[in-house]
């Protein structure tokens, strides 16, 4: 494939095209901070995958309404009609107090390795579980030969900001003080358990604190405030998100905090020595300029980031490797990165 060098400008151009004509690029990634490979005609098997999933999803009653438990109510019973994770073992711990599973491949005999993956769902803050994203879990287990610790951080309504950074906090450091080295630790995460990742590495930065070795951000929530551009210039192709779902979201977990505060939104906290990130975002999502302006601010910081938009996805197409072929070759690309940034390579 061909490589061609990426910019604001073409990272624009394609949320334009993808507006008008979604259906006609393949789930195939711009990478933009790294090399880039050229779009390709999407199969029909794809667009097939992906009108499935929307129609599924708008069933569960887990994205509509303004009732959260039932929104809960409904994306677990989505989740539980799902396979769980294969060839997998999996130990119930509790990470400084933390409920959480640590899952790693069924081929390695042991309960602490040397590397580790602190994974943080989504949800809205208001929803996900152990048995909601044990699946991506453990596919990123086999997929790097790593032990993945899975928490069930507090939710919302019941539980407030900053109870689900804390919980993300004291999960991260469990693993430092359970025998991984910081350096052997990748933090994933996916909408607002990307926004929770950040939080953690922004928090570690704050103290002074041990880093790990990188971050992986999936259609990551970075600013609360609603000042992206693209919730209008996406409007059309985002079938789950807008100013009110943005601003739903907010006040569930934020409770009227200022959303600009860089607690509340990573974007605008300070990036100076924030460790190598990849983002991937979906070309059609309203949120896409949180992950564009996310990676203008850590590469303006010095910082090292990757940006895959990839045409025709929809918000978190990440945690449904069971649905979507494009949803395990993302899986691939976290598992790649994340191995390739480990001080200790899988298979030493």
């Amino acid at each position: 494939m061909s490589t061609f060098p990426s910019s604001r400008f073409m990272s624009r151009f394609v949320m334009a095209v993808v507006v008008m004509f979604a259906a006609a690029f393949s789930p195939m990634k711009n990478v933009i901070g790294a090399e880039a490979t050229d779009p390709a005609l999407q199969t029909k098997a794809s667009s097939d995958q992906i009108a499935k999933l929307i129609e599924t999803l708008r069933a569960s009653g887990a994205v509509t309404g303004t009732d959260l438990l039932q929104r809960r109510a409904g994306f677990d019973k989505l989740m539980a009609s799902a396979p769980g994770p294969t060839r997998v073992q999996i130990r119930h711990v509790s990470a400084n107090g933390v409920d959480g599973d640590l899952i790693w491949p069924a081929r390695l005999h042991h309960s602490i390795g040397r590397r580790a993956i602190l994974y943080l769902h989504g949800g809205g803050f208001y929803s996900g579980s152990l048995r909601t994203h044990s699946n991506i879990a453990g596919a990123l287990a086999k997929a790097t030969s790593t032990d993945v610790l899975l928490i069930d951080y507090r939710l919302a309504p019941e539980n407030r900001f900053p109870a689900q950074r804390d919980d993300a906090i004291a999960a991260y450091r469990w693993l430092l003080t359970s025998g991984y080295k910081a350096g052997n630790v990748v933090i994933v995460g996916e909408s607002v358990g990307a926004t929770l990742a950040i939080e953690v590495v922004l928090n570690q930065l704050r103290l002074g604190g041990a880093l790990p070795a990188a971050v992986v951000a999936m259609s990551p929530i970075t600013d609360f405030s609603g000042t992206a551009a693209s919730l209008t210039t996406n409007a059309v192709s985002d079938l789950f998100m807008n100013n009110e779902e943005l601003t739903l979201i907010r006040d569930a977990f934020a409770h009227g905090r200022d959303p600009t505060n860089r607690e509340i939104s990573p974007l605008y906290g300070n990036f100076s020595g924030f460790p190598p990130l990849l983002i991937q975002v979906g070309a059609r999502e309203a949120l896409l300029d949180d992950s564009t302006r996310l990676a203008d601010k850590v590469r303006q910081a010095g910082g090292n980031v990757s940006l895959e938009i990839w045409p025709g996805m929809i918000h978190q197409w990440q945690i449904f490797p069971f649905w979507l072929d494009d949803a395990r070759k993302s899986i691939e690309q976290v598992a790649q990165f994340a191995a390739a940034h480990f001080a200790d390579k899988p298979g030493q």
